[in-house]
């Protein structure tokens, strides 16, 4: 699997209008916390049907982005954070230790 990189406001209207799963991955890449976060989500990540989009935001470069995402997807900004989309609703975001792309694969099956 790859990240697809968040780098425009138009994505998050893009990613709005997907049907079936997406993801985004909010990562702060000054914090120590969000790398081990990230670290640990990517080891599990094959656990995540292929066809879910998964989407990457270094959101101390695009803080902009970041709150638009809060804002389209009504959840209060964290990071690091996940936000897991279905049909362009947020269904499942967490942040900080309980990132598990475990309990994203769980959510996408169900």
């Amino acid at each position: 699997m790859q990240w697809k990189y968040i780098t425009d406001l138009a994505q998050i209207g893009d990613i709005q209008k997907e049907t079936g799963f997406s993801l985004i991955f909010k990562h702060s890449t000054r914090c120590s916390v969000s790398m081990m976060a990230k670290r640990r989500f990517e080891m599990d990540w094959e656990a995540i049907p292929e066809d879910t989009s998964l989407y990457f935001l270094d959101l101390i470069s695009y803080r902009a982005i970041s709150a638009q995402i809060a804002e389209t997807f009504q959840v209060h900004h964290e990071s690091p954070q996940i936000l897991l989309i279905k049909d362009g609703e947020c269904v499942l975001d967490a942040s900080h230790s309980d990132i598990s792309a475990e309990e994203v694969a769980e959510v996408i099956n169900n």
